[in-house]
């Protein structure tokens, strides 16, 4: 028998696939309703990085933490649904925390790191996008 744990082969890529979404989506969602919830006492107060204005920059935070957070826990377009992500990590690090120490913008890099390796690691097995690709290959399969 292989011992898999001294290899240096990965022991699965889906479950490592589904365990990333599901931390990161899940402190997303966290993050996304934590503003949902203090929406009323932030939203005054939510600065205008990238001159759309202060209320709608607010409501794509929350889309993409929010939102987006539960389509990567879930794997549901999980390629497309970490972009948002991704860019609102690209503001946080180099726009709203640009003059801050790394200390202060270093959850903001894991996350935003954390994005482009979802992207390209895919949603993995234990997903609705398998579900969904398994779907439309019965449905042209000829």
């Amino acid at each position: 028998m292989k011992n898999k744990i001294l290899n240096d082969g990965p022991l699965n890529t889906d479950i490592a696939a589904f365990l990333l979404r599901l931390v990161f989506g899940g402190l997303f969602i966290y993050h996304g309703w934590q503003k949902i919830a203090g929406f009323s006492e932030i939203s005054p107060q939510f600065p205008d990085l990238i001159g759309i204005g202060g209320k709608l920059s607010f409501l794509l935070v929350i889309f993409a933490e929010f939102v987006c957070g539960i389509c990567v826990v879930f794997g549901f377009y999980t390629r497309l649904t970490v972009i948002p992500i991704l860019i609102t990590m690209i503001v946080a690090f180099f726009v709203a925390h640009a003059k801050d120490a790394f200390k202060a913008k270093e959850l903001a890099f894991v996350f935003m790191f954390l994005s482009v390796v979802i992207f390209v690691l895919g949603s993995g097995k234990f997903s609705v996008d398998r579900l969904l690709q398994k779907k439309r290959k019965k449905k042209y399969s000829y």
